[in-house]
């Protein structure tokens, strides 16, 4: 019987994850279908309940319900409730159990393509919200050793500081303050939507200041190079963009779902392909 698989925000049409995780379905020969689910806000609570009683094998959540579904859930994974979002449930006889696998998506993706460990490297985090923690809360879990955090609003910055249940040494800057001290700095991590389709001519952060030897990880993937990435190219930077990251924490979940890793290469070339190269 086949079984049934989804992902739920608002809105949804855009996901690239119901053609990624249904093409890994279809290469495994898995009795399986992937389906979006455009919920509100105001029926998460219903269709959360419907959907357990419909049998859904699992799901991935997106905004805006990464949080809000927490309350909703049977159990969720300490890592997830220590970044305050779920983006993966797993129905494990009738209990649904919610992960987050973005962190852990980005830090395989990172490590392929920086081709050595970045735990003990230098890392700035550009940004302070829900990609942000998941990403600085992994690296703390998995040892890493100077993480700090840039962001607009300062407060905010501070807020992720205080709050990481994970011992890492962190300091917190404006962007002004970041932009100054970028030469400190091995890995820059960028989080935030600047820069994302169709808004592409905007950058986070002045690179005046970084080293030719730094890698730049942007978290977005539309457009394939952002501004950002363009600018730490031309200072002779190493760049990645968001592929990986995506790709990645969809083969986490696959493989809650079904004990099976799937193909992150394959999945990335679905979606560049989706996307028109």
């Amino acid at each position: 019987m086949e079984k049934l698989y989804g992902i739920i925000g608002d809105p949804i049409g855009h996901s690239m994850s119901p053609v990624m995780q249904n093409d890994a379905f279809t290469s495994l020969g898995m009795d399986a279908h992937y389906q979006p689910f455009h919920i509100m806000r105001e029926n998460l609570p219903t269709a959360i309940k419907g959907m357990k009683v419909l049998g859904v094998a699992g799901f991935n959540v997106t905004v805006p319900h990464k949080t809000a579904i927490i309350p909703l859930l049977d159990e969720v994974d300490p890592l997830a409730a220590a970044i305050g979002a779920v983006n993966t449930v797993v129905n494990i006889e009738g209990r649904f159990i919610g992960y987050n696998t973005d962190g852990e998506g980005f830090i395989r993706g990172l490590h392929e393509e920086y081709g050595q460990s970045v735990l003990d490297k230098r890392i700035l985090i550009i940004g302070a919200g829900g990609a942000a923690r998941a990403i600085y809360y992994t690296l703390g879990q998995q040892g890493a050793k100077q993480v700090d955090i840039a962001n607009r609003t300062l407060d905010n910055a501070l807020q992720l500081k205080e709050r990481c249940p994970y011992l890492v040494e962190t300091a917190a800057f404006t962007i002004e303050e970041a932009e100054k001290n970028l030469a400190n700095y091995d890995i820059i991590i960028q989080t935030t939507s600047i820069g994302m389709s169709p808004k592409v001519n905007a950058s986070p952060i002045q690179l005046t200041n970084i080293r030719s030897a730094a890698f730049l990880s942007d978290i977005i993937y539309n457009p394939a190079e952002t501004l950002i990435m363009k600018e730490a190219r031309e200072h002779g930077a190493r760049v990645q963009n968001g592929m990986k990251m995506f790709a990645y924490q969809g083969a986490l979940a696959f493989e809650k779902w079904t004990g099976t890793f799937a193909d992150p290469k394959r999945m990335m070339k679905i979606v560049q392909e989706r996307l028109g190269g």
